[in-house]
């Protein structure tokens, strides 16, 4: 059971996310027309985002050149692990 434990993943709703984050989208709680209309927009399980804004519940994510605004209600349901921060690249002179 402990090697089972060791293997969970903090999932977080992509709403409750700071800006700036980045992670990678491993639930979507809703039913086909949901998943269906993320597809639509290029997000889907898997999915790497970075939050960019967020205002109330809503939030804007980037999903690599395309930007997403959603609503609390589905912000909620997608649940994304948030993924290590990159070190900033060296100044080249």
């Amino acid at each position: 059971m402990a090697e089972l434990a060791e293997d969970l993943v903090e999932l977080t709703p992509v709403g409750r996310l700071p800006v700036g984050t980045r992670a990678r989208i491993l639930v979507i709680r809703g039913g086909r027309e949901l998943v269906r209309r993320l597809l639509g927009l290029g997000i889907r399980i898997g999915s790497e985002v970075d939050v960019l804004h967020r205002r109330s519940r809503g939030v804007v994510l980037a999903s690599g050149d395309t930007r997403i605004a959603l609503g609390g209600d589905i912000a909620e349901k997608l649940l994304a692990e948030p993924l290590p921060q990159a070190p900033p690249e060296p100044e080249r002179s």
